[in-house]
């Protein structure tokens, strides 16, 4: 089985988990917790991890296509560092970084609330592995919170790629967040995505929900 008929059957198990879930009359979606993690190029795996490595797979995760690898890194900066930090795949064209503002904060990081994808701003950091390390500039940002959705997903939602809205998200601590940006693709699976500060503000439990509110 390739790489391309493996994410269709991943696509597939997720699409059907999540419609079981749901149901067709159910306007909630589940709610992530993305703690910090690196998206790396080749290039950044080979300096970082010797030639020819390539990222494992120790779990997939909930976007078809994209999985939690097996390899870490240390993240450092004059005023600090985290260990272990989570390096997630597949491969990119272009090093990201992403953390909460606490951490950034904590490392002495000015960094924007950007979408994943978009530098415009981002800050810089070194990254430091089992076989080398690279100082990079314009990777780090704290990621804006968003919901990925098939086509489907927004016709029966009522929203459009890149629309802004508010989400309640029940809990402990129901917390509103607003400013959240839909994403929409047939190569998502249904799901919003927030980082571990705002997920410590609404007390975030493993089967939480949000919806989407005036």
């Amino acid at each position: 089985m390739n790489r391309q008929e493996l994410e269709a059957v991943i696509r597939r198990v997720v699409e059907q988990y999540q419609d079981n879930l749901t149901g067709s009359g159910d306007l909630s979606f589940p709610v992530e917790a993305s703690a910090n993690h690196v998206h790396l190029t080749r290039e950044a795996v080979e300096t970082l991890f010797g030639a020819g490595t390539e990222l494992t797979c120790d779990r997939q995760l909930s976007q078809p296509g994209e999985f939690l690898s097996g390899q870490r890194l240390r993240l450092a900066t004059a005023k600090g560092e985290l260990g272990r930090v989570a390096v997630l795949g597949p491969e990119r064209s272009a090093v990201q970084v992403e953390m909460s503002l606490t951490d950034l904060r904590r490392l002495g990081i000015k960094a924007p609330v950007n979408l994943s994808g978009n530098l415009n701003g981002a800050g810089d950091i070194c990254l430091i592995g089992p076989q080398g390390a690279i100082w990079v500039k314009g990777c780090v940002i704290a990621a804006r919170a968003h919901i990925h959705m098939r086509p489907e997903d927004a016709a029966r939602f009522g929203v459009t790629d890149r629309q802004e809205v508010k989400v309640r998200v029940e809990g402990d601590r129901t917390v509103v967040f607003e400013h959240v940006i839909v994403r929409v693709s047939d190569r998502f699976a249904l799901a919003m995505h927030i980082d571990f500060d705002e997920a410590n503000a609404c007390c975030l439990g493993k089967n939480s929900r949000g919806t989407i509110v005036p």
